[in-house]
């Protein structure tokens, strides 16, 4: 399963084709646009998560509510763009039209992809590197991320992202009876967190940040429960699927760390505290005692909850400008703002959730026969039966 993304932040739409989904699949447009209402919320998003109000429309490759087998395309169409049809047009324009648009952009921004995009294409108005470099993007690989979170929850696969730290403030519940509860709550956070006194102080850390003209990050941390063992590869490096989950975490905009179960503290510990006791019973078979490992071993799932978290950046656009060099005249400047999110971090969880539902998604369909969604459903869980017996 593969899919493509096309448009930028201001252009008139954003498109993705997935190819590679099973037929017989169930899929409705309101399994999309649920997830896509929640990648607009969160406390410290600014103001163009009010301008677009995002849908999808499904293009191609569903008929009466079912997937036929061939590829699906997903349209999100951008209300904005009225205001910008001859910044960001297709067409061309005339000299004076051209020198209408002001908003030629020749200063690049500390920490986005502003300058390392322009010496890479030769772009000397580096809107055209910002405009699809723009996290606006993840609004599309959510949609795609949907549809795998649908087929994997009709597999009994249930995936949950949350936020677990925001500006150094973490939160110290990390206990919940089950992934329902640990969704309910946190939908109900405006930062996403399961720690409701956490979660007032990273908003006063998010207001206290926008007044300062400043910004913060985080980390989240997505749960997966129900994923089958032996899933992925110890046979090569590139099947390996937590370097793929891992992959999927740092290819999101502003994300730069990742880590699995214990993570780094790993380093701290001998090994007697860091690996999982296997264990056995009638009704689970194989088990392990503890989850320090995040799921994985040797690059393939366990059976044990799948626990990944990955490190955001703070958003690099800033009231309080760093310095630059503009690219035309080679003089000093403050940088420029185009957006206003003072955070992001509790959007930036249901992206993660997406972004690891999809790469999931993929391995068992790359594992398992998936030409009809019910063959792969009794491979799936033949698997597990299997396993359970072994």
């Amino acid at each position: 399963m593969r899919y493509l993304t096309s448009g930028e932040s201001h252009g008139p739409q954003l498109t993705t084709i997935i190819e590679g989904l099973p037929a017989g699949m169930p899929l409705l447009d309101s399994d999309i646009n649920h997830a896509l209402a929640r990648r607009q919320k969160g406390h410290g998003r600014g103001r163009r998560m009010q301008i677009e109000k995002d849908t999808v429309q499904i293009t191609g490759g569903v008929r009466h509510g079912y997937t036929l087998g061939s590829p699906v395309g997903l349209v999100v169409q951008n209300d904005d763009w009225k205001h910008w049809t001859k910044i960001m047009g297709q067409g061309p324009l005339e000299q004076e039209e051209l020198d209408e648009v002001k908003r030629k952009i020749s200063r690049p921004r500390p920490g986005h992809a502003d300058l390392n995009g322009a010496l890479k294409y030769g772009h000397r108005d580096m809107r055209n590197v910002l405009e699809r470099s723009s996290a606006r993007e993840t609004t599309v690989r959510v949609a795609a991320g949907a549809v795998a979170k649908k087929l994997l929850s009709l597999l009994g696969i249930e995936v949950v992202g949350h936020v677990v730290e925001i500006g150094g403030i973490v939160s110290n519940k990390r206990e919940y009876n089950s992934l329902e509860e640990l969704r309910d709550i946190t939908e109900e956070s405006p930062v996403r967190c399961l720690d409701a006194e956490a979660a007032q102080k990273m908003m006063d850390a998010i207001d206290d940040a926008k007044k300062n003209g400043d910004s913060i990050g985080g980390i989240v941390e997505v749960v997966v429960e129900g994923m089958p063992p032996g899933v992925g590869s110890y046979v090569h490096y590139d099947r390996k699927l937590d370097a793929k989950l891992a992959s999927a975490i740092i290819s999101i905009n502003a994300f730069k760390g990742v880590e699995f179960g214990i993570g780094f503290e790993a380093a701290k510990k001998p090994g007697s505290q860091v690996h999982d006791e296997i264990a056995w019973n009638d009704k689970e078979g194989y088990y392990r005692k503890t989850n320090r490992l995040g799921g994985f071993e040797g690059g393939m799932t366990s059976g044990m909850p799948i626990v990944v978290r990955g490190v955001m950046k703070p958003i690099p656009t800033l009231y309080k400008p760093l310095e630059s060099v503009d690219i035309e005249t080679k003089e000093p400047f403050t940088a420029s703002i185009e957006r206003s999110d003072s955070c992001a971090v509790p959007a930036a969880a249901v992206v993660a959730e997406h972004a690891i539902a999809w790469e999931l998604a993929t391995a068992i369909l790359d594992q398992f026969y998936a030409d009809r969604f019910e063959a792969l459903k009794a491979s799936v869980e033949e698997q597990r039966s299997f396993a359970r017996d072994f």
